[in-house]
């Protein structure tokens, strides 16, 4: 019986790994109930290692080439196995080939924004996007740490891994460059060099080399860029009051066209024109009340104050602005006239 079993046992005589393309950066050769021959020949192709496992413990590791197994090429599974001598019978041993070739185009990102401290604006909530790349450099490392016994390991397996350490290192990576966030931008790569910095060590416990890292862009939550955009049109105006209410102007003005163009009635539109009124006035007196005060004059500020006041009369330009909006409705006025006449009624208003 034990004859005839020898006799159907397969021995393996060769050991190779076609790589499919798919990721894979682990594969364990299918063994079955099979032996490896002595003398087999081991290929292992360019970007590719291979490890023999015995009984769990790793043996040997082989680098690109073509080998024919004995006690001289398996030297740390001759010791595990204790052959003193050459050995001539088939063995059993788990072989893992490991794909040593970039990984490349692997996406990073923030799905929520990540809060750094920031030396311009304090703390910052931003979001970045990104690739980086990555190969197996220590294959024992790996199989070890990561890979195990399974009989596939691939990318997708290891992404969400790689993705935590990347976020993880995001905020010391950033603190490191020193910086700050309205340059980060235009320092994309600075910030990427430091960002790999950071990680190296973290790809290096698992068995892996990091090979590249980009920062495609970096940016604010919505509600935070709208802060920050009037953060710039105030520093564009600087210390002129006059000049802030010209902004502040400007900025209003889309919408109250957005409500005349969007509101049939005349009413919309006079509330809308008084408030912008209203605005644009109390803005001119206070640059004017500040003007005055700096140069020490309190009365010419009270004066000052006083014309502009009189000179406006809403009343008057809002009715106005009311039959114009009724006629652009009507389809009298174009929505081009519509504006200039607005334009040049806004004008009166201070």
């Amino acid at each position: 019986m034990a004859l005839m079993d020898f006799i159907k046992k397969q021995f393996i005589d060769i050991i190779q790994w076609t790589e499919s393309g798919d990721g894979t950066l682990a594969w364990r050769f299918p063994m079955a109930e099979m032996e490896i021959q002595h003398g087999a020949s081991l290929t292992v192709r360019e970007s590719q290692m291979a490890v023999f496992v015995n009984e769990g413990q790793v043996a040997d590791v082989f680098g690109p080439g073509m080998y024919k197994l004995s006690t001289q090429t398996l030297p740390v599974l001759t010791y595990l196995k204790n052959w003193d001598k050459l050995f001539e019978s088939p063995f059993k041993s788990d072989v893992y080939f490991f794909s040593t070739r970039q990984q490349v185009d692997q996406k990073w990102g923030t799905p929520q924004p990540v809060t750094i401290r920031d030396k311009d604006f304090g703390a910052v909530r931003l979001r970045a996007f990104g690739n980086y790349s990555y190969r197996v450099a220590d294959p024992k490392l790996f199989h070890t740490e990561i890979s195990g016994t399974r009989e596939t390991y691939t990318t997708a397996d290891l992404d969400g891994l790689l993705r935590g350490l990347v976020l993880q290192h995001i905020s010391s990576a950033i603190a490191s460059s020193g910086i700050p966030f309205l340059d980060l931008a235009a320092n994309q790569i600075q910030f990427a060099q430091a960002l790999a910095a950071d990680l190296t060590p973290a790809f290096e416990k698992i068995g892996l080399t990091l090979e590249a890292m980009t920062v495609q862009s970096v940016s604010l939550p919505e509600e935070l860029q709208k802060v920050l955009d009037q953060k710039i049109g105030m520093g564009m105006v600087g210390n002129d009051m006059g000049k802030f209410m010209q902004y502040q102007t400007a900025q209003a003005i889309p919408k109250f066209a957005e409500g005349a163009a969007g509101g049939g009635g005349g009413s919309g539109i006079a509330g809308d024109a008084m408030g912008l009124g209203a605005g644009v006035a109390l803005g001119q007196v206070l640059a004017q009340n500040l003007a005055a005060g700096l140069q020490g004059n309190p009365a010419g500020a009270a004066a000052a104050g006083a014309a502009p006041a009189a000179g406006v009369k809403p009343e008057d330009i809002m009715a106005t602005l009311e039959k114009l909006g009724d006629l652009k409705a009507k389809g009298i006025l174009t929505q081009e006239e519509f504006d200039a006449k607005k334009a040049e009624l806004l004008k009166k208003l201070v």
